[in-house]
């Protein structure tokens, strides 16, 4: 599934800011350590904006910025030919980034984005502003190869995809309606915590769910 595709089948900015909180507050739940999570969001990412991350340890991550004007998202697939770092000079692929927005584009210069020599780590790129009805993205060639899929795919999916990767990524039987619990933003309770790991406390997380912006009781 390239780009293309998957923007087809994401929802609105509303939902994959929603489904985002949710990865992320269940990554906590299932991983008391933060360095083997994949999924992260931060409500506080500046004044105005949220954020919400993965990094899957492998070296492939994506981010993506909710702001009053829109969400932008960049991910980089490491094995992805389109990658910038088999480019002369460490050059992102040809259209990655034309269409974007100028409210947008000030999120594509962030630091914490940028690799070592300050190259932007990118092979995917798509936005969306609250004027716009579907999300869009450059026009890039062999797209196909960007790793869309790998890095967005679950944003596209309900509680059952994240069942998928979990209990594959944890090595654990998972409770779907607890998964589901979460997806919908419904406030955490002992059981559902303890449903999804044993080892864990709804007390363990209180600051997890500050900084996530999840709905408390």
């Amino acid at each position: 599934m390239s780009v293309y595709e998957l923007i087809a089948r994401l929802p609105g900015i509303d939902a994959v800011r929603r489904t985002s909180r949710a990865l992320a507050v269940l990554d906590a739940v299932l991983s008391p350590d933060p360095e083997y999570r994949y999924y992260s969001f931060d409500a506080r990412w500046s004044p105005t904006d949220e954020a919400a991350l993965m990094r899957n340890g492998s070296g492939d991550e994506y981010s993506i910025v909710f702001s009053p004007d829109g969400a932008i998202a960049q991910g980089f697939d490491h094995e992805s030919p389109m990658s910038p770092r088999q480019s002369p000079g460490g050059r992102t692929w040809p259209g990655l980034f034309i269409g974007v927005p100028d409210e947008l584009a000030p999120a594509l210069d962030e630091p914490a984005f940028r690799d070592g020599d300050g190259n932007q780590s990118v092979t995917v790129c798509f936005w969306r502003t609250p004027a716009d009805d579907r999300w869009l993205c450059g026009p890039v060639e062999g797209a196909d190869k960007d790793g869309a899929e790998r890095l967005f795919g679950l944003l596209a999916e309900g509680p059952e995809g994240y069942l998928t990767f979990a209990e594959d990524h944890y090595e654990v039987a998972l409770d779907l309606d607890a998964i589901r619990h979460v997806y919908a933003l419904m406030p955490l309770t002992e059981y559902v915590v303890t449903s999804l790991n044993r080892e864990r406390r709804l007390a363990d997380l209180t600051e997890e769910i500050a900084e996530i912006g999840y709905p408390r009781s």
